[in-house]
């Protein structure tokens, strides 16, 4: 669903290479866990991967379609939560995802049936039609969930998705998420929670200092009674003392 062939990106105006030479791939119906320390180079992987910066070097294709020379096409098989919100926050919730789902082309007769699943999950049904920009930081990250959610992607990219979240409405987004994956649908996110993605991850890719450094099948890394946050620890070189 999501391949990554030799992806590298440089910013200009540092000349830092924020990601090297990556590449690894994410099958249909995976939980796939993106890890690393904090300027590891994550969210720039996920901004190349949604098609929000360029890159030098490496493919990118999602279902098949390369998110540079169609990138239309691959778009539209994306949904995408980003680690802060990029909302229009002088419409009401209901408005925004409305917005959300005219830009995917989503048909007027399922949209009202999606948008009231999802915020009743979420508890948003009584704030749907407030002003986003009365929504606590929690608020916001439930409408940016149940907009990627009603368009139904065929691949989920959230990053730190349960930042903000209360229990519950961490809780139903891990559930969801599962739901998801078992419809053969692709989930791939990053957090910093190790607990989380442990527990619910298929594989888990970990990065460090703009390298690839681990991709790793939680069922053999349970299977070898290992686990996620000394492997994670050992590859970073955070566990070294």
């Amino acid at each position: 669903m999501i391949e990554i062939k030799n992806l590298s990106k440089t910013y200009r105006s540092s000349g830092k290479r924020a990601v090297d030479n990556l590449s690894f791939t994410v099958d249909s119906g995976e939980i796939f866990g993106f890890l690393g320390p904090n300027g590891a180079g994550k969210s720039t992987t996920i901004k190349c991967i949604t098609g929000i910066l360029d890159f030098e070097e490496g493919e990118i294709l999602i279902n098949g379609a390369n998110i540079k020379t169609q990138s239309v096409e691959a778009k539209r098989k994306i949904g995408y939560v980003a680690d802060e919100h990029f909302l229009y926050e002088g419409l009401s919730g209901r408005q925004y995802v409305n917005f959300i789902l005219d830009i995917f082309q989503v048909p007027n007769e399922v949209r009202a049936e999606r948008i009231n699943e999802y915020a009743s999950i979420f508890e948003m049904s009584s704030h749907l039609d407030e002003a986003i920009s009365s929504y606590s930081h929690g608020m916001k990250q439930k409408i940016s969930l149940i907009a990627t959610l009603s368009h139904e992607p065929e691949v989920f990219i959230l990053d730190e998705p349960m930042t903000g979240l209360d229990p519950e409405g961490a809780y139903n987004l891990k559930k969801l998420m599962s739901k998801l994956a078992g419809e053969g649908k692709t989930v791939f996110f990053s957090s910093h929670v190790l607990e989380v993605v442990e527990k619910i991850c298929t594989k888990v890719a970990i990065i460090d200092d703009a390298k690839l450094v681990a991709v790793c099948d939680m069922q053999e890394l349970k299977d070898n009674r290992g686990n996620l946050e000394d492997l994670f620890l050992k590859l970073t070189e955070k566990g070294a003392n």
